[in-house]
């Protein structure tokens, strides 16, 4: 009787065992799974930034052009102007 109930602890402890490397295998693997969707998430992150400041450096870009032009167009107008004036003198 004894012999019996020594195996069926040793059975009963080795279950036990089996169950806590598998408990502790399903913690590893979730904890796995956390990181690399953390890491994920960092990376689509990371890329959504880049891509809202090329689309900043962009839309920057486009202002100072557009600013370029309005000067260019004001300085165009000013030389027209200037222009009609002396015209308006030589025939006065």
């Amino acid at each position: 009787m004894k012999q019996a109930m020594n195996t069926l602890c040793q059975f009963s402890e080795k279950e036990r065992n089996y169950f806590a490397y598998q408990a502790r295998q399903d913690f590893l693997r979730q904890q796995g799974t956390i990181l690399f969707e953390k890491d994920e998430a960092l990376v689509q992150r990371d890329e959504a930034l880049e891509r809202e400041q090329i689309a900043l450096a962009e839309h920057d870009a486009v202002a100072l052009r557009a600013q370029e032009i309005a000067l260019r167009e004001q300085q165009a107008l000013a030389e027209i102007e200037k222009l009609k004036a002396l015209l308006a003198e030589k025939k006065s």
